[in-house]
Formats: structure tokens, C-alpha cells, sequence
């Protein structure tokens, strides 16, 4: 904090400052009363060492107030407000710092003073980064899905870039860099059981690749990664670390990148994680380019095509059809994971990616397969059965089978870790962050730490000491290593610092699966030349780095290094197929809501589920009844409440059993029990053709039988209101609450009170909706996060209610939707209160730390982001006026106290989660602040009092946005997809035509032909003209790649002539030629007979007419042609 805090914590008195205090590195000096004795480095390092034996301490130290020569050195320290001093609380005796051999909490302290007071003297402390390991940024894409398709293809048609796909594999995300110095790292960690397992897989398919020259190879191969500074990412698949879509038929690892580390991670081309991998024999994935605007508009047609259906040998042959080249991976998918395919990804890379590419596979064939690959030992799966007492059993055995060569350094697994420090906070990230950088390398990564800690972004900071550095980066006698993970908690950090990218176009980005080695040193005192920050910077300002990589060959250049691109905007889509969602989305990650909730909350999760992924009306009827049936099955069977990792266990069984009833449910499930013939697979796809109309009159028109589906939904008409208020204490909800009731137009109301409501409130809220669901009903209780929001939007769903929000105009803050301004007015409001009903008023003894409970809730999300998803879930939101735009500027010592008290807080739920705060460490430093707080905001009432919006000015505004609301006409919002990316799927390609203009052509025939018009008379042949197309091509009967060659085609014009009538008793049909005679042939029908079904009689199907032509030639049907042909153009579109 930027005062100081003093704390009990058994013996030690330990205090804070804010590391992310604004003032500058001059003003963090004065805080300090540095001595002037040689620091010896290793005193740092002791500190770092001695962690685990602070009793209570978790290594988790933070910086400590300077006792030395202070004239309150000795004296515990309580903590005060910013700007005074803190006050004396009690005498200790303070033991010489200069009693090295002390090793209890005492001694730790002040070595921590003493390490304080001299690394920042002079820029003494300096420092060595190299980046680890790391995988690619995440890209957040804030456009729509369909935005990105449609910029891809404008990537592709401009020469700008093409398309790659690759699979996406259903595993782990794993990292290596070598033996020794290198490391294994999963995500976010490293040493433990899945790094244990990720270096025994990839071991072991080495030793299957090289066979006898397996061992040196390993070692090659180690000292290869280390001496070029190369990373590995591959996707980790295996049996034993968690059920994802489908439990693999191998253990596994697939290479998905190859990244330089020498100075900015820099990514190989797919084209040479090719040759890479082909040259060390490692597992490669498969890989489609599309080069053109047609075949890249045919990709996403093959992807809608089959996104609801698509399983790993059946997209695999359509990529392989339509692709401009396919680069097939070492093994099948289906041969190693099975046929449940999680998805695609897809993402721009260099235009000449094809080139390279394709001289890539001519210079570096893919290796011939290893026939003598001589004794492997026992499996990973054996390992794991013989060495289930314990995890460490279990990682040792892995270690020691694969061998020396490729593990020579467990230290990361079985060495004591001697620092272990979480939170943003760390004394090692302040050190690292103040020290001088001696290299563009470390200068990068220093400002991208203070890039992430000045946004206050949701990423901590992990150090352990470094126990593979044996030497320390640069060889520097006094000087110690640890190794940080930079961790990223939310995916939303990565959108936010993408913001801060553009701001600063030299920041490094944020990368996934992120870890640094970090040096810290300590020159010589008497050393009077030792560099400063701004040296370095002016040494390393020009773009010829010592330090740096030579620039990369074209062949080399990943989408991360094309010019022509925004790197803080690449493009990327992760395509997912309905059969692997069902299992992970529908079944694994609904065993919560089943288990707990039961089956009733079960269904409501599984039908958002779909209707959020824009599933086909005739997919949601299939997945009803399997769901359903699953249900009975799992409680029946599944007593484990935690079977989350292991769920295929009870499943896959289920599964394979319903498979077998039928070729729709096989098609349904994917596949189940065993591999799929994909030829047979097809032909089931093909036979069932006679259940699906090729017209999508029947499709479109069946629905589950639910009331939650959403083609259900789309326009149906509302009963009620629930007006709710997501905000904080002091936001005005009861008076307006109270304020709204009074106005007799909006009808009947209904307000329910949390402050005055024993039990669950929502629930009981939904029960009485139910008894009144034409109510406008007035929820008078905060709603401040997604789970309470779910539970609003399952009450309008079932009570047939709109859900509308009504919350204060704030500009809020990078994290937050609410602005400190508006939680210091809010506060303010709360100190004015007397006997409210929930006893947060100014008798409460804690108001403060209430409040900041509540706005920490919204933590996460800026202004934005919280409008944004509001409006997404329920298609509504109301502001309410709050504070006057020309308000003056909120006092500093206003701010300052609620900082303080942010800081405070951070730190009291770090340690004690969500306990009261006079009940924990921190008491007496709640109550030193909950006295400041009052002091100050009762010494600025003037102010608070001016710059709010007087109050029936604010009630009106949303008055008048109610009443405007509920005279529109109340229609049930359907929500659009946000947790998953949806498209729509579709069976078959067509030309569709206009109702009305296909009308008029029928009745000019029959006013030409008095055949015709006998006829059509008193037949209801306009009511199937609603959806009057040309099939083009059905995905049954003429192939996935067939049908999506027409995606380049979408949205295009097409003239059709009407040339004929032909008809029987039961049938009729107008027959067409595409595109007028004479004019070039673009769009072709694979049909045999192009066609528009006009009628049908009972027991007949649109597809039936197919059969006209060859009817005719027996004479069992008739055909009238049309002297003068007549035009009308219609739209190319898939139904």
C-alpha cells in the first residue's frame, strides 16, 4: 500500500507498500533510509532461501517498512492513512542486522530491510531475462465470428495472406526446451505430474521414431533446443491426466510450434515446423492452405456443412478435397485420439505459404517409419496402474524410464522449492522490475510487466528459485537465478493488454504458457559505471541487437511476423464439431448442474447450451431425447460426485449403446466403442436422405419439445417484467424501486425486497413470478455477477419475462464497470443512512470493507464489456443518471483512502478469502481505515453533495425509458451466442426465389394455358411458394465438397428461366434453366433435372418431383411448355 501497514503475524511485523503506487522510482527512495554498508548479493538470495522455515509465512513475503535508522526502529508499526505517520503500537527489540547466523523470523525481517535499502541504491541491482518457454499470444477477435470470415476472405482476395487449418487436437498444452537448463512446462506451471508425463511421451516417440539410435538422438536433440534457444509446443494427449471429447487409442504428442527464444520469441512458419519436425522424426499435425477466394469460401461451406456431424476421418477427406494443398500429419487423427474431433483452427499466415510449403515437403520428405524400434519398457498407462500409491511414484517411474538422456535433471519435480511466491505484489517482481536491465531482452520483458501491473490486468506472478541454473545466466559470482511463470488468469487480460499494444507499438505481447529465467546481480559498490535504465535503452534503441536473432529468411516469417498484418489483430477461429461439444459441453460439463441440481436445472443448462450455439432445430430434437435418457443413466450410475476427470468411463458405454439403435443416432454421437468405416459412414449419411427433405419446409418447421428452443422463442411475445439492478450498496435501487411503484400505467407490480427477504431470494423471487407472471416485478436487491445473471435469465425464461437492467451512467475503469467516484459517492449515500433493514448504514462497524466487497465483485470487466454482456443476455439496459458530466475532479485524499482500501482489501482476501474483515490478520488495520474513511468523506459533504444528479431528475429518466419499454410490446429476448462460436449448418445449396415473383409467373401460365389453369385451380399451391428454391447440390446425395464449392458463390444473383410446367395428379413442378441462353454457365445445379417444387399432395415429398422427367417419358405425367420463357432472379443460399 502507499501507506504503511503493520500487521501481527505471529512474531513477524511485516508492512507494504503498493507496488502499484504512481509515484516515481525518486519518491519510492525517500521511503527508505538506505545504510551505506556493502550489501553482500547472497543476502538477497537468503531471504529467498529461508521462506520455508518462516513459520505461517508461505514464502509469501512482501516488502517490509525500513527500520533501519528510523527513529521508530524497534516498535511495531500500525497502519495509518496516506500522508501521516503510522503510529507507535508496542516496543519489540530489533536485532542487529548485522547477526548473520540468526535464522528465526527476526532475522529474516531485517535481512529483507537491509536488501530493500540497498538493491534500489544507485541502480546497483541489475538484471538478466531470457524467456523460457511460450506459446502464440491470444488474439482476442472482438468482431462477430461472421466479421472474421468475411475479413479472412478479404485477406485472401487482396494477396495479403491465405488461410491456414489445422486439427485441433483434444489434449494438454506442453512445452519443452531441452534437458537441463531448458525445462518441461505445461500451461501455467512446471514439475509436476503433466510435465512429468508430457517428457515421457515425447521420449518415448522419439525412441519408437529412432529406434536403436534413440538415446543419442535424445541427447542431440536436448542439446540442440538448448544451444539454439528453441521451444517446443506440442498438444499432450493421453489417457491418464483427464477425459476430454474421447479417451485417445494412443498416448501421444503433436507438434503445433516451434519458437526462437533467442530475443523476441519469434515463431516458425508452419513450413518449418515441417522440416523441423521431420528432421528430429517428431509427430507433425495435418495442415490445409487455402490460397484463393473461392476455396477459402468453401472451407467455412464444409465447416457449416458438417459442424453438427463431423467426425476426424470425414472432415479430413472433405479438407482434402477442397484444399488448395494438404499436408497429411505423420499419423491419423482417427489412428491416434479417435474419430471425436474437438475442431479446426483456422488463421491467416503469409501469402507464400504454399510456395514455401511445397518446397518445404520436396527438401524434407516426411521420414520413413521405424521398423526396428527394439524393447520400449512398460507404457504410460502400465506406469500410471503400477505406481498408483502417489503422484511422485508416479512421476519418478516416468523420469526414470525415459531415461537419462532425456530427463538428467529432475530438480523441478523433487528439489525443495526453496521460493514459491504468488500475488502481483512479490518482493522479487519489485526488485526485478527496479533493477537495471543489461539487455534489450530484459528491458522488453520489464516493460511488459509494468505494462500489465499498471492496468492492474489478472495475471500473477509465480518465482521459484531457479535450481537448473547452475552458474546463473552471465556467470556473475554474486549473483542468484528463479524462474517466473507469468500467469494469466483471465482471457479477458489479453483483449485489455492488446488495447495497451496499440498504445505502445514496441510492447512485447502477452504470451500463453509463459516462463523467464531472471538473474538478479549486485555490481561492486565502488563500481561508479554501472549502467542505468536509460543507458540501455539508448544502447538498444536502434534495430541491430546484440542480442537479437538475424532477421528471419521470407521462408521463415510466421503470421507473426507479416508486415502486412496487425499483430494485435491477427485473425484466428477455432471451428468446434457438435459430437465432440455434446461430450465435454452437454454431458461433462453438465454433471455439475445434474448431480447437484437435478434433472430439472439439468435441462435448462443443456437447451442455453444449444440455443447459444445456434444448434439446427432438428439436431436439438435428437440431443432431447439422448440427454434426457443420459440423465436417468447418470444418477443412476454415477455416485461419485467428482467423476468430472473420469466421466468416459460411464459415458462412453451410454454412448456407444445408443449409437447402435440407428443411423441417426450413430450420426448423432459420432462414433462410440470403436473406429468408424468412413465409407460406410457416408453411405448411412446418404441413405437417410429419404427422413431429411432436400425442401427445407419440413426442417425449419420442427422444433424440440421444449418450450427453451430457440426457433421457439425467436418472436414470442412476453407476459411480464423483471426489472433488476445490477450495481452496489448506495446506487439508489430502493427509492427508485419505491418511486416506480407509484406510477399506475406500467400495470401491475410487484416488488421484492432482499434486505426484508429470509432465504434464498431468487428463488423465491422466481416462485412468486410464477403466481404473477404478468407482473412488472421490481428484484430490490443487488445482482452483481454472471451466476446471479444466469439465475435472472432462467427466471424470464421459465416465467415468460423480459429481464431489464437498470443500472447507474458510470465511466467506470479499466477493471471495473463502476468508477471510484461512483463507489465513493455510493459510500457516501451508505454513511448518510440510519436503521436500514440490512444493517449497512453508518452504525455498521465495517460499511467500508462492505462496500468494497461489493464493487470487487464487477472486478474484470471494464464499462464495456459489462454494458456489452448485459445487452447480449437480455437485449435491454437502463442507465440511470448519476453523477453531473461537469463535476469537478474527486479530491485526491478522497481517492487516495478508497486505494488504500482497495489495497487492503486485495490483501485480506488473499489471505483470508471472504471472512468478515474484523475478523481476520488485518483487524486493526480495517478499523484504523473504516475511521479514516468517514473522516474523510464527512470532510468533502459539500462536494459529494454537488455532484450528484438530483434524484427525481434521475427517476424520471428511467421512468421514461420503462414506460417506452413496456409500450413497445414486450417480446422475449433470444440471446446470441456468446460462450461457444456458432454458425448455422445447412443440408443443401440452392437458388432461392422470390414468393411473389414465382407467384406471378404461375398465374401468367395460366392465363396462357387453360390446361394450366384447370390445373392449378383449387390447389393450395401458393402456401409451399414461401420457400420455393433450385437445389443446387445436397450434401447426401452429391458431397460435402461438392456443396461447399458453392460457398464463393453466396449471396450472388442467379436468373432462372421457368420453361415448363410438368406435373402428375400427386405432383408438380416448374422446370428451370440457370442463367439465360447465351450467357456463361456460373452457376450449375447437380441435380439432373433443375426444378422448383410448386405442389405436393398428400403422402408426397418435395424431393418426389425429382422423378417427373422420367414419369413423363411413360406417360404417367404431363408437361406443359412455355412458348416465351419467363425470367426472374433469385440468390444463391444454403438451407
Amino acid at each position: 500500500m502507499r501507506a504503511f501497514l503493520g500487521v501481527k503475524r505471529r512474531s513477524i511485523c511485516v508492512c507494504f507498500i503498493n507496488p502499484f503506487t504512481h509515484h516515481n522510482l525518486a519518491a519510492s527512495k525517500k521511503a527508505f533510509q538506505p545504510d551505506s554498508s556493502a550489501l553482500d548479493c547472497n543476502t538477497i538470495f537468503r531471504v529467498m532461501e529461508a521462506g520455508k522455515n518462516v513459520p505461517g509465512s508461505n514464502a509469501n513475503f512482501r516488502r517490509p517498512y525500513n527500520a533501519v535508522n528510523n527513529k521508530n526502529a524497534g516498535q511495531k508499526l500500525v497502519w495509518a492513512p496516506k500522508g501521516q505517520k503510522p503510529e507507535v503500537e508496542s516496543k519489540a527489540a530489533v536485532k542487529s542486522s548485522e547477526d548473520t547466523d540468526v535464522k528465526g523470523p527476526a532475522k529474516l525481517e531485517e535481512e529483507m530491510k537491509v536488501v530493500e535499502n540497498k538493491a534500489f541504491k544507485g541502480g546497483k541491482l541489475s538484471a538478466r531475462a531470457q524467456v523460457r518457454a511460450t506459446f502464440y499470444p491470444k488474439f482476442e477477435n472482438e468482431k462477430s465470428d461472421q466479421e472474421v470470415r468475411n475479413k479472412m476472405i478479404q485477406a485472401v482476395t487482396s494477396g495479403k495472406g491465405i488461410v491456414e487449418v489445422s486439427l485441433k487436437h483434444s489434449g494438454s498444452l506442453f512445452l519443452y526446451s531441452g534437458d537441463d537448463i531448458g525445462g518441461a512446462f505445461a500451461k501455467n506451471s512446471y514439475g509436476n505430474l503433466y510435465t512429468a508425463v508430457g517428457v515421457y511421451v515425447l521420449g518415448r516417440t522419439m525412441q519408437e521414431a529412432w529406434g536403436a539410435q534413440a538415446a543419442e538422438k535424445h541427447k542431440e536433440f536436448n542439446a540442440y533446443l538448448q544451444e539454439n534457444h528453441l521451444c517446443i509446443a506440442m498438444e499432450l494427449v493421453t489417457a491418464v491426466l483427464g477425459d476430454h471429447g474421447q479417451r485417445p487409442l494412443q498416448d501421444y504428442v503433436v507438434v503445433t510450434a516451434v519458437t526462437d527464444l533467442k530475443a523476441r520469441p519469434l515463431f516458425y512458419s508452419s513450413p518449418d515446423v515441417v522440416a523441423f519436425c521431420h528432421k528430429w522424426r517428431l509427430p507433425t499435425n495435418n495442415i490445409w492452405l487455402f490460397s484463393s477466394k473461392k476455396s477459402v469460401s468453401s472451407f467455412f461451406s464444409a465447416y457449416d456443412a458438417l459442424c453438427e456431424e463431423g467426425i476426424a476421418s470425414t472432415v479430413t477427406k472433405v479438407m482434402d478435397e477442397i484444399s488448395d494443398l494438404s499436408v497429411p500429419g505423420s499419423k491419423s487423427h482417427g489412428e491416434l485420439q479417435g474419430e471425436i474431433l474437438e475442431g479446426l483452427v483456422a488463421r491467416i499466415v503469409d501469402p507464400a505459404s504454399i510456395t514455401s510449403m511445397e518446397k518445404t515437403l520436396l527438401q524434407h520428405p516426411a521420414p520413413e517409419k521405424n521398423n526396428g524400434s527394439g524393447t520400449l519398457g512398460p507404457g504410460l498407462r502400465e506406469i500410471f496402474s503400477a505406481n498408483r500409491e502417489s503422484e511422485e511414484k508416479q512421476m519418478r517411474a516416468l523420469l526414470q524410464s525415459v531415461g537419462e538422456n532425456m530427463c538428467s535433471n529432475m530438480s523441478d519435480w523433487f528439489e525443495e522449492r526453496t521460493l514459491d511466491v504468488q500475488g502481483p505484489e512479490t518482493y522479487l517482481i519489485g526488485s526485478f522490475l527496479q533493477a537495471t536491465p543489461t539487455d534489450n531482452t530484459t528491458l522488453k520483458l520489464q516493460e511488459l510487466c509494468r505494462a500489465i501491473r499498471s492496468r492492474k490486468l489478472p495475471v500473477r506472478f509465480r518465482c521459484r528459485s531457479n535450481a537448473r541454473r547452475k552458474t546463473g545466466v552471465s556467470d556473475v559470482p554474486d549473483s542468484k537465478a528463479f524462474r517466473m511463470t507469468i500467469h494469466v488468469l483471465s482471457d479477458s487480460a489479453f483483449r485489455r493488454y492488446q488495447s495497451e499494444m496499440r498504445k505502445q507499438p514496441g510492447l512485447w505481447p502477452l504470451y500463453r504458457g509463459f516462463f523467464v529465467d531472471i538473474e538478479l546481480s549486485l555490481a561492486a559498490s565502488s563500481d561508479a559505471s554501472v549502467a542505468t535504465v536509460e543507458d540501455v535503452a539508448e544502447k538498444v534503441a536502434d534495430a541491430s541487437l546484440e542480442d537479437s536473432p538475424v532477421p528471419p529468411t521470407p521462408s521463415k516469417v510466421g503470421v507473426e511476423q507479416v508486415s502486412t498484418l496487425d499483430e494485435t489483430e491477427h485473425l484466428m477461429l477455432k471451428l468446434k464439431f457438435l459430437p465432440y461439444k455434446l461430450r465435454t459441453f452437454l454431458i461433462r460439463n453438465g454433471l455439475v448442474h445434474l448431480l447437484n441440481k437435478g434433472i430439472s436445472e439439468y435441462k435448462t443448462y443443456y437447451m442455453r447450451q444449444m440455443k447459444n450455439w445456434g444448434t439446427s432445430a432438428q439436431k436439438q430434437k435428437e440431443l432431447v431425447q439422448l440427454l434426457d435418457e443420459w440423465a436417468e443413466h447418470a444418477q443412476t450410475h454415477i455416485r461419485d460426485k467428482k467423476l468430472h476427470n473420469s466421466y468416459l468411463t460411464v459415458a462412453e458405454p451410454f454412448l456407444e449403446k445408443y449409437a447402435q439403435r440407428s443411423p441417426k443416432n450413430r450420426r448423432l454421437v459420432g462414433a462410440a466403442g470403436s473406429a468408424v468405416n468412413v465409407e460406410q459412414f457416408l453411405a448411412e449419411m446418404s441413405g437417410e436422405r429419404s427422413e431429411e427433405e432436400d425442401d427445407a419446409a419440413h426442417a425449419e418447421d420442427e422444433t424440440p419439445s421444449t418450450s427453451s428452443a430457440s426457433d421457439a422463442t425467436s418472436a414470442k411475445k412476453a407476459k411480464g417484467m423483471l426489472v433488476f439492478f445490477p450495481g452496489i450498496p448506495g446506487c439508489a435501487k430502493s427509492g427508485l424501486c419505491a418511486e416506480i411503484r407509484k406510477v399506475s400505467e406500467l400495470g401491475h407490480q410487484h416488488h421484492l425486497m432482499g434486505d426484508l427477504t429470509k432465504g434464498r431470494f431468487w428463488q423465491i423471487l422466481a416462485e412468486q413470478r410464477k403466481k404473477k407472471p404478468q407482473a412488472i416485478t421490481l428484484a430490490d436487491k443487488n445482482a452483481p455477477n454472471e451466476e446471479v445473471w444466469k439465475q435472472i435469465e432462467n427466471i424470464c425464461e421459465s416465467t415468460h419475462a423480459i429481464g431489464v437492467p437498470v443500472v447507474c451512467d458510470s465511466k467506470g475503469t479499466e477493471s471495473n464497470p463502476y468508477s471510484l467516484d461512483a463507489l465513493a459517492v455510493c459510500t457516501y449515500r451508505v454513511l448518510q443512512r440510519t436503521e436500514h433493514p440490512g444493517h449497512l448504514d453508518k452504525n455498521s462497524p465495517n460499511p467500508g470493507a462492505v462496500m468494497l466487497m461489493f464493487y470487487n465483485l464487477y472486478k474484470g470487466k471494464d464499462r464495456k464489456e459489462f454494458e456489452d454482456e448485459l445487452q447480449q443476455r437480455f437485449g435491454h439496459l437502463i442507465k440511470m443518471p448519476f453523477l453531473k458530466a461537469d463535476r469537478e475532479l474527486m479530491p485526491k485524499a478522497v481517492l487516495d483512502v478508497f486505494e488504500q482500501g482497495l489495497d487492503l482489501h486485495k490483501l485480506h482476501t488473499m489471505k483470508h478469502g471472504r471472512l468478515e474483515s474484523l475478523k481476520g490478520t488485518y483487524k486493526d488495520a480495517w478499523v484504523a481505515w473504516e475511521t479514516s474513511l468517514r473522516k474523510t468523506l464527512f470532510a468533502n459533504s459539500e462536494y459529494f453533495n454537488s455532484i450528484q444528479v438530483p434524484f427525481q431528475e434521475a427517476v424520471k429518466s428511467v421512468l421514461d425509458q420503462l414506460k417506452a419499454l413496456n409500450n413497445a410490446g414486450l417480446i422475449m429476448h433470444v440471446p446470441k451466442a456468446s460462450e461457444e462460436r456458432s454458425f448455422r449448418t445447412f443440408t443443401f445449396a440452392a437458388v432461392k426465389l422470390p414468393q411473389k415473383e414465382v407467384s406471378k409467373a404461375l398465374e401468367a401460365i395460366s392465363a396462357q394455358s387453360p390446361q394450366a389453369q384447370t390445373y392449378l385451380s383449387g390447389k393450395s399451391w401458393r402456401e409451399n411458394l414461401s420457400k420455393a428454391h433450385v437445389t443446387l447440390a445436397h450434401k447426401q446425395a452429391h458431397g460435402v465438397a461438392a456443396l461447399s464449392a458453392y460457398g464463393s458463390l453466396r449471396a450472388s444473383p442467379a436468373p432462372v428461366q421457368f420453361t415448363a410446367l410438368v406435373f402428375t395428379d400427386k405432383l408438380c413442378a416448374l422446370e428451370v434453366q440457370l442463367n439465360a441462353a447465351g450467357e456463361e454457365q456460373t452457376i450449375k445445379s447437380l441435380n439432373s433435372w433443375p426444378h422448383v417444387t410448386v405442389w405436393t399432395g398428400q403422402g408426397m415429398k418435395p424431393k418426389d418431383a425429382n422423378a417427373l422427367p422420367a414419369l413423363v417419358d411413360k406417360g404417367q405425367a404431363q408437361r406443359i411448355v412455355f412458348p416465351n420463357p419467363i425470367s426472374i432472379t433469385g440468390t444463391v443460399d444454403f438451407l
